[in-house]
This record gives C-alpha cells, sequence and structure tokens, in this order.
C-alpha cells in the first residue's frame, strides 16, 4: 500500500466521539487504570510478535522484548512504547480511529444505565481510549516489521484525529500522553509524573506482565534503569503464594474484565502430561456470551511462550464463558492450530480442565449455594445448552440444575433437593412452563396440586421444556408436565367416573363443534374452581413447544390438544341445560367454542378470529 506523506486529518466514528467526550471529562474515580490499560496493549502487541517469531525474519532481529515506560517532568508526559508487532497506517485507521468492533455500543449503554461512577472499561476492550481520562493531547507513533515507513496518529479527543507516515527504524509502538494539568506534581489529582506513583500502579496492576516493564529512575547522582513488574507467571507459583488481590488483578489486567472473579481455579498436573492451570469463572456473563461472534478460547502457552491466543479445543462450549491459561512443556512453540486440533496431549488436557471446573462448580453449590445462584443466574443458560447439544453430559450436568419452585420463592433448588422432599407415594417430578411465577400460580391445571400440596418446578424459559425431554428422568423418576394429560392424582375418581357416562354424548357433541381445534373433549379429574382448561395429550409436542416453534417461523404443526371440563362447575351445568333441552343447538356451537378460546387464552394462545370472539363475549354480557 502506497501512502503519502501528507498529514491527514480525519474524523473519529460517530460513536468514538461519544467515548471520547465520557473520556475527556473524566467520568471515573479509578483514572489510575489507563496505564494498566496500555501496558497490557503493549504486552499484547509482544505476543503477536512472539507468535510470528518463528516465521518472521524482520522480527528476529530484535528478540528483546520489553515495555518501557518514560516519565518526564519538564513536558508532563508519560510515554509507554513496546517492541511488538507494531501497526500499518491501514491499521492504525481500522484500529484506532474506529472502535465499533470493540463493541462501543454496548460500553455506552451500560454506562446510561449505571448513574455511579464505576470503571467498565476493560469489560467492553476499549482500553487505549482511556488515556483521554488523564490526557490533553495523546501521539502514538507505530511501525509493522514489514513496513518500511512508520505512523504518526495524533488527537485532542475533540473527535478528530491526524495521521501521517513518517520514518522510524525499528517496529513497535509508543504512546505518548500529554497530562492534563490536574494530574501533574502542580494538580490536585494524582501526579502521574511522579516515578514512585508510576512504580506503584505497575506493581498494583501489571506485576505478571510476561515482559520487562522499565522505567528510568531518578537517583541522588545518577540514575538507574530499574524493572518494575516480577515477570513471573502467576500460574507458575502455588497457590498458596498468591493473594486474592494478586489474582484478581491479574484477571483485570489479562481479561479485561471491570469486576473480580466469581471464582479462580488455580492448579498443577504431573505425569504423562504436565501442564499448570489457572481460570477464571467471571462475576458476570459478557453481552455477547450467546452471540455468533463471542470469541472464546484460552490463552495456551508452552514453557511461558504464547503458542495460541484463543485455543478454542480446551473448554467445551457449554464452558466457553471461561477465561484464563494453560501452560505445558509438552507443547511445541511453532505448533499449528491444525495440529492442536489432533494432539492427543491437547485432548487430555481438555478432559482435565472439563473435570476440574465441574468439580469447583458441585463444591461451590454445596458450600455457597447464594453465590452459586448468582453464576447460575449469569451462566445457567450457557450450562442447560450443555445438555442441549450433547445429552451424553446429563451425568456430569444434571447435578448443576438449578429451578425456581412452588415450595421456595427466595431462591432456586436442585433437582436431588426437589426428590428428597418428595411426598409419600409421589413417583414423577412434577414441572410447568409459564411466563412467571405469578402467571404460573393462576393457572387452572395447577388447582389440584396446589391442594395436595405437591412441589412443582417452574420453568420460566419456555425452551426448559426440551431440557426436560433431554433429561428423562432423575434418579429414575420420570417427569411430568402439569400441563399434559392423565395427571392420576384425583382423591377419588368415583363422582368423576359416575358423570363421565351421563356426559358421553354432551362431551361428543362439544368434540365435534371443535373437531378442527382439540383432539377430545373430556371430563376434568384436576380442576377445583375453573371451569375449563387446555392440555397436550402425553405424546407429542406440548402447547409450549408449539408457541417456541411459531416464534422461530417453523411449520412443524400443533400440538394435540385435550380440552378439559369442570363437571362441578356451573358452566358445565349451563352446557348440559342447552344440550338437553336441544342437542342441536346453534348456542352450544357457540359456548363450546367460547370455552376453547377462553382456554387458549389461559396458555397465551391467540383466539382464530379476535373479532368473532370479542363478539360472542359481548353477546353473552348483552343476554345476562
Amino acid at each position: 500500500m502506497t501512502i503519502n506523506n501528507k498529514v491527514e486529518t480525519k474524523e473519529f466514528q460517530a460513536q468514538t466521539k461519544q467515548l471520547l467526550d465520557l473520556m475527556v471529562n473524566s467520568i471515573y474515580t479509578n483514572q489510575e487504570i489507563f496505564l494498566r490499560e496500555l501496558i497490557s496493549n503493549a504486552s499484547d502487541a509482544i505476543d503477536k510478535a512472539k507468535f510470528r517469531l518463528l516465521s518472521d525474519e524482520e522480527i528476529k532481529k530484535d528478540t528483546d522484548f520489553e515495555i518501557y515506560l518514560d516519565v518526564n517532568k519538564e513536558d508532563n508526559t508519560i510515554t509507554i512504547s513496546d517492541n511488538g508487532i507494531g501497526m500499518t497506517y491501514q491499521e492504525v485507521i481500522d484500529n484506532i480511529g474506529t472502535i465499533a468492533q470493540s463493541g462501543t455500543g454496548n460500553f455506552l449503554k451500560k454506562l446510561k444505565q449505571n448513574n455511579e461512577n464505576i470503571d467498565l472499561i476493560g469489560q467492553f476492550g476499549v482500553g487505549f481510549y482511556s488515556s483521554f481520562m488523564v490526557a490533553k493531547k495523546v501521539v502514538l507513533t507505530t511501525k509493522a516489521p514489514s513496513e518500511d515507513k512508520g505512523v504518526r496518529w495524533e488527537s485532542e479527543g475533540d473527535g478528530s484525529y491526524t495521521i501521517e507516515s513518517i520514518d522510524k527504524e525499528k517496529r513497535g509502538t509508543s504512546i505518548t500522553i500529554h497530562l492534563r494539568d490536574e494530574f501533574t506534581s502542580d494538580g490536585d489529582e494524582v501526579d502521574f509524573t511522579s516515578h514512585y506513583k508510576i512504580k506503584e500502579l505497575v506493581k498494583k496492576y501489571s506485576n505478571y506482565v510476561r515482559y520487562p516493564i522499565k522505567m528510568e529512575i531518578p537517583k541522588e547522582e545518577d540514575t538507574e534503569v530499574e524493572v518494575l513488574n516480577s515477570m513471573t507467571p502467576i500460574w507458575k507459583k502455588k497457590e498458596d503464594e498468591v493473594s486474592d488481590e494478586e489474582y484478581s488483578e491479574f484477571y483485570k489486567a489479562n481479561f479485561r474484565d471491570w469486576q473480580d472473579p466469581l471464582e479462580v481455579i488455580h492448579w498443577s498436573v504431573e505425569g504423562l502430561v504436565k501442564f499448570n492451570g489457572l481460570l477464571f469463572i467471571p462475576e458476570s456473563a459478557p453481552t455477547n456470551l450467546y452471540s455468533p461472534d463471542f470469541e472464546t478460547g484460552i490463552k495456551l502457552y508452552s514453557k511461558d511462550n504464547l503458542i495460541l491466543e484463543k485455543c478454542e479445543d480446551i473448554l467445551p462450549d457449554y464452558l466457553k464463558f471461561v477465561k484464563g491459561v494453560i501452560d505445558s512443556p509438552d507443547f511445541s512453540l511453532n505448533i499449528s492450530r491444525e495440529m492442536l486440533q489432533s494432539n492427543k496431549q491437547l485432548r487430555v488436557i481438555a478432559k482435565n480442565t472439563e473435570k476440574v471446573i465441574l468439580r469447583r462448580l458441585k463444591k461451590l453449590l454445596k458450600n455457597d449455594k447464594e453465590k452459586y445462584e448468582s453464576f447460575w443466574t449469569q451462566f445457567g443458560k450457557a450450562i442447560k445448552g450443555g445438555l442441549y447439544s450433547n445429552p451424553g453430559k446429563k451425568d456430569k450436568l444434571e447435578d448443576l440444575l438449578l429451578f425456581s419452585s412452588s415450595h421456595i420463592e427466595d431462591s432456586l433448588t436442585t433437582l436431588a433437593q426437589y426428590v428428597e422432599r418428595m411426598s409419600d407415594g409421589q413417583d414423577v417430578i412434577y414441572y410447568v412452563v409459564g411466563e412467571n411465577r405469578k402467571a404460573i400460580e393462576n393457572l387452572p391445571q395447577m388447582e389440584l396440586l396446589q391442594e395436595k400440596n405437591l412441589e412443582v418446578l417452574y420453568l420460566f424459559d419456555e425452551v426448559d421444556e426440551f431440557l426436560i425431554g433431554v433429561l428423562g428422568d432423575y434418579q429414575e423418576m420420570k417427569f411430568k408436565s402439569v400441563l399434559r394429560e392423565d395427571l392420576n392424582l384425583a382423591d377419588d375418581g368415583s363422582e368423576d367416573e359416575e358423570d363421565e357416562p351421563k356426559a358421553k354424548d354432551l362431551l361428543a357433541k362439544i368434540k365435534d363443534h371443535l373437531s378442527d381445534k382439540v383432539d377430545d373433549v373430556r371430563l376434568s379429574k384436576r380442576l377445583k374452581s375453573s371451569a375449563a382448561c387446555l392440555v397436550s395429550s402425553e405424546q407429542g409436542m406440548s402447547i409450549a413447544m408449539e408457541k417456541i416453534f411459531k416464534q422461530m417461523d417453523q411449520n412443524v404443526g400443533a400440538a394435540n390438544r385435550i380440552l378439559e371440563i369442570n363437571p362441578k362447575h356451573k358452566v358445565f351445568s349451563k352446557l348440559e341445560g342447552i344440550y338437553n333441552e336441544n342437542p342441536e343447538s346453534k348456542k352450544l356451537k357457540e359456548y363450546s367454542e367460547l370455552l376453547y378460546n377462553l382456554s387458549s387464552l389461559v396458555e397465551g394462545l391467540t383466539p382464530e378470529n379476535p373479532v368473532e370472539f370479542a363478539s360472542k363475549i359481548t353477546d353473552l354480557m348483552a343476554e345476562n
């Protein structure tokens, strides 16, 4: 690509302008994290350079990788430099001038939802722009190893920037921050021209960055270049040698999150395959966790060298929210992604890693259920997805599932806890699908179970019914939907059995009137106060499943509907009276359709002809 040496002035992307405005006006209470973000970017750039080391002759010319900080008290500047991969002219425009790919929209939306001054930068990957929290001007110079020229980029955060090609000998990137007055020795905020303060921040946020972070420190008579960070990979240390705060800072700095991790899993394996693992379960799910563009993968190292930024083959898809590193000396530094896919050692590591995570989750559930429920709220959908996509994982995952319950209002229950509470003689696990607790508890199908105080699992996500289908049973207990036929819960079916022969002809006539809508019409043994309800037949698709497929615009047919009528309700007496007076009465047909439509509404189904339905309701009101 031929670059014109003229200085070009360009406008930032619209959302970037909004972001810069927020940064310039310093909405954050924790401005010091800008240094962590820029050092992290520098480390990433070096990682990328090392990754290309074996195949790029230009990079081999300089393999003393380092990050260098320069504090200039006279100019009130701080410069962060690296000899990493650098950027081309176009890459600077793509990566700095516009950041739609970094999730700026989500970032801004999140800010609007929070009135507090909280640090959200790392969560959305806009670390470079954090420099404008403290800078009145930012100058970036960079050079990619494949380019003859370097690039200079400059902005005051005012909505535009300048860019030009320059002469630059060495690859890498330098970012010079011209500090606002309040962040200098003359200001009333943090003094970022203080060498002591910079050393403190590196130790706090970037101590485990794998490359030396150097800075020239003034002494009494001279200056001395010091390495500010330990560089010892945190995952190589013993667990009791690392504090919770150190784990947290490593996680935030390396995985761009603003919250502490919910759980830290640190372990090592010695045997046929040797490796160290350090994994983090986030506190909150990323906003794009379930979108196709979510980037998953564990950082894969060999002998402290990054060999793959995002290894997708270590964790199963249902654990894709877990972040961390795996370091094994058994991998070759030049191993390819294709070779990894068939690598036996990696399969052993993957199997062990999945087992360790599941063991930790089960321990969390047992010892701190409140904390586990917090995890489930964020990532339960992913765990359930593991069962949807791979029923063979039932034994591994079924005891991690949580459900709302008719018997518990303020927390959730496991299947094991449900079974422990089962009534004497109960041999099935009852469940029901509905929009929310109130809607479910008002369902007519729930009346008999409520009267008998039988516990019912509440499924608020309609696709959970597919999950139940995958499970099939739990501890040899079958699952039974409250919204299907034959609950077999009547206290004494003798009265109902006496009513059935008398009502046989009436039910047949109602079924005839509804022949295009229902498969059967029966007297109900479950209803107490309600007149009627719709249930699905025992086999085939449920009404809830039918609704899901319709929402997906998939025509897979309809559920087999059964209309159940309460023989003790006055509506049934009304139907009997009409039928006895005239079996062919038009009113019986209208009442049958009305009863069906009312029952459909309870199930969240829209009447086929709403206008006709409304007309019949008003006619009925007028009669009475």
